[in-house]
């Protein structure tokens, strides 16, 4: 599993941070865990690593795996065994990574202004639904002091101002830039030939005897005699809900733009022949029972023009060279480190 390393992510609004880094989540400890998962997921205080010195514990470490696997509570409270090293492991190089970027913060001298960090204090506080749950976690994290809240809070903004300066403010991507990956990489702008369709399906059971195909056949007529009464899209999905028997019956039988080469041979011939906001007769689809199908939109072969991509492709762009920039700056810090897993 490859680490997932969140820092870019936390550091769009100074409450982000803060949150990802201050919240240790608890376990529940009454609740019996099923054998494949954890359950070495209480924190302790115990220490982890240490970076130049500076000692992490399994509190910052359990943060960052419920961090990566949030689903975790799911699994009362535990990681699953199977993923537990992964998990375990990215969170490490991502804490440790979090430690260097805040000593190197201090290193240049940065300075978070009273009002931003009082400002930041407030609204990780509104993050709580009451009062004594806030108090709760002052007490248990940080001994009962505001003062040691406060100095967690701050490192979290000096983090985030350190990712703005080496990371944020440099990995923008210009109009041009993305233009020039467009026209570089057109096969990755290509649209294949696609049909937007709606089903309404009957599927009769596995190794059905005679009376249950007699029975799915009937139920098909009247499926398709249904669905011929229908005149628009909200009309034919109403009914797919009603009675398709198919996955996409929860989505109005919408299947959305499928790629021609993905539909099944009987009923791509049919929508072939179709025209946008026709119902097809019923169609055959062998064991897999019977379906109608509503033909939204025949979308040809072609090419998604740059005005279609410009922000997807700048948006795609400024993550890669975020990534690369947090990664060169990842190795430029742990060069000239010292750091000890414990």
């Amino acid at each position: 599993m490859k680490p997932r390393f969140t820092i870019t992510m936390l550091l769009m609004t100074a409450i982000s941070p803060v949150s990802a880094q201050l919240v240790s989540s608890h376990a529940p400890t009454t609740a019996a865990r099923p054998s494949n998962v954890d359950t070495a997921m209480q924190p302790v205080g115990k220490p982890v690593a240490r970076v130049n010195g500076a000692v992490l514990t399994d509190r910052d470490l359990i943060r960052e795996m419920y961090t990566i696997f949030p689903y975790a509570r799911q699994h009362n409270g535990g990681v699953p065994k199977a993923m537990e090293s992964d998990i375990r492991a990215g969170a490490m190089k991502m804490i440790v990574f979090e430690e260097l970027v805040y000593q190197e913060a201090l290193r240049r001298k940065l300075t978070i202004a009273p009002a931003r960090l009082q400002k930041a204090e407030l609204e990780f506080r509104k993050q709580f639904p009451t009062r004594e749950a806030y108090d709760e976690l002052v007490k248990g994290e940080f001994k009962g002091s505001k003062g040691l809240l406060n100095a967690k809070i701050e490192r979290s903004l000096l983090i985030d101002a350190m990712m703005k300066v080496e990371v944020n403010d440099r990995s923008s991507i210009t109009v041009a830039q993305a233009k020039a990956y467009y026209d570089q990489n057109p096969n990755r702008f290509l649209i294949p030939e696609s049909f937007a369709v709606q089903t309404i399906s009957v599927i009769p059971p596995a190794n059905a005897s005679p009376e249950q195909v007699k029975e799915a056949r009937k139920k098909a007529d009247d499926a398709l005699r249904q669905a011929k009464q229908t005149k628009t899209y909200d009309e034919f999905g109403l009914l797919a809900e009603k009675i398709s028997e198919d996955d996409y019956r929860v989505m109005m039988g919408d299947h959305k733009a499928v790629d021609q080469t993905k539909l099944p041979p009987q009923v791509l011939e049919a929508v072939r022949r179709m025209q946008p906001n026709e119902v097809s007769g019923l169609i055959d689809i062998g064991n897999n029972g019977y379906t109608v199908v509503r033909l939204n939109e025949h979308v040809a072969a072609g090419k998604r023009t740059f005005g279609e991509v410009k922000d997807s492709v700048r948006d795609y762009l400024k993550k890669q060279k975020a990534e690369g920039l947090r990664s060169a700056l990842d190795k430029r810090l742990r060069n000239r480190a010292k750091i000890e897993e414990l």
